[in-house]
């Protein structure tokens, strides 16, 4: 045993965690891009040699990039088109509420509803409103696609230190 991974599982025991994290991001159930991190982390340190920690310390900048185009990209265009902090976080829990209600989809459906009403009560304008929930809903979808990006280059790059190592 070379690690703290028994014998024979230093490669697809990590693997797998990357692609559980990878899965994490489609379904926002687990902290996918972390996930995928972890995985890299467990194998760097089973592995001898420097060659893993630096494979490790490249994928920390995809998770740094990863993490502040999530926020900052997204955060631009829904500030452009009036909708706050607060009323996605109100969302989430309409969510989360839909969660409980509506089986497999209620968290998505709980969420839409959320960020729809939240826009239709200060102006009762359904078309205001309508163009608010797009808005919020192209910019989850591009914060999920930078995510997913991060992701993919975090496995790749660990690929090619498997190969190399």
């Amino acid at each position: 045993m070379s690690g703290f991974l028994p014998e024979g599982t230093t490669t697809w025991v990590p693997g797998l965690i990357i692609l559980i994290g990878m899965l994490g991001i489609v379904v926002p159930v687990l902290p996918g891009l972390l996930l995928t991190l972890l995985g890299v982390l467990i194998w760097a340190i089973d592995m001898p040699g420097t060659t893993p920690w630096v494979i490790f310390g490249l994928c920390c900048v995809w998770f740094a990039a990863g993490l502040a185009g999530q926020y900052l990209i997204p955060g631009k265009r829904l500030k452009a088109d009036g909708v706050g902090t607060g009323s996605l976080v109100i969302a989430a829990l309409c969510g989360i509420a839909g969660m409980f209600l509506i089986p497999v989809v209620g968290f998505f459906v709980g969420f839409v509803l959320g960020l729809f009403v939240l826009a239709y009560l200060p102006q009762r304008d359904g078309a205001v409103a309508w163009r608010r929930t797009k808005a919020a809903l192209k910019a989850i979808m591009t914060s999920i696609g930078i995510e997913l990006i991060a992701a993919v280059l975090i496995a790749v790059t660990w690929v090619v230190g498997v190969v190399i190592t």
